[in-house]
């Protein structure tokens, strides 16, 4: 069984930068990464899903996460489809998505809440909203995180200090569950 970490945040809160340097410190393991599916859906259609699209692009998200941790005893996940239900809420009012992505989310193993400070909003083109955007879904996902009973521990500061931190949590957890 493999330990599953989830990354977690709102636009431009380091997540996918995070998942790179986890990947590249946690070889040892060795570690798996798994992209935002929803990032490589945009880019390769030029342009944001469509509420019909939404539930696909979820269900990549988790595909991609369960045949990353048939292969490799820890799974770095930049976001699961958590996100994207929580987004399929904010944009469409559609709250059909949640009850499967919370299903799915408990069952992985660490969750890392990416805060937006100490994180610079950049604008990346059409693929982000806004500074104020992304403290709103901080919050909504803070609020769902916590209403929802799912355990999370906090990332803050820069990215070098939440990669150190996002490590500790991970080797720590390895000590407490894994067998040695």
């Amino acid at each position: 069984m493999s330990l599953v970490v989830a990354l977690l945040g709102a636009e431009c809160t380091g997540k996918s930068s995070l998942t790179q340097a986890l990947g590249e410190r946690l070889r040892d393991l060795p570690a798996a990464t798994v992209p935002e599916h929803l990032r490589d859906w945009c880019l390769a259609h030029g342009r944001t899903p469509r509420q019909h699209e939404q539930a696909h692009i979820a269900a990549e998200q988790q595909r991609q996460i369960d045949a990353a941790a048939a292969q490799a005893p820890v799974v770095i996940a930049d976001t699961t489809a958590l996100m994207t239900a929580l987004y399929s809420e904010h944009y469409f009012a559609d709250r059909s998505l949640m009850p499967a992505a919370l299903q799915r989310h408990r069952a992985v193993s660490l969750t890392l809440l990416c805060d937006p400070d100490g994180i610079a909003w950049q604008a990346d083109g059409w693929l982000r909203d806004g500074e104020a955007t992304r403290h709103r879904t901080h919050r909504a996902l803070q609020d769902l995180l916590l209403a929802q009973g799912l355990p999370h521990e906090p990332l803050r500061g820069t990215l070098d200090q939440r990669v150190a931190q996002a490590e500790a949590w991970i080797r720590d957890r390895l000590r407490r569950d894994l067998p040695v």
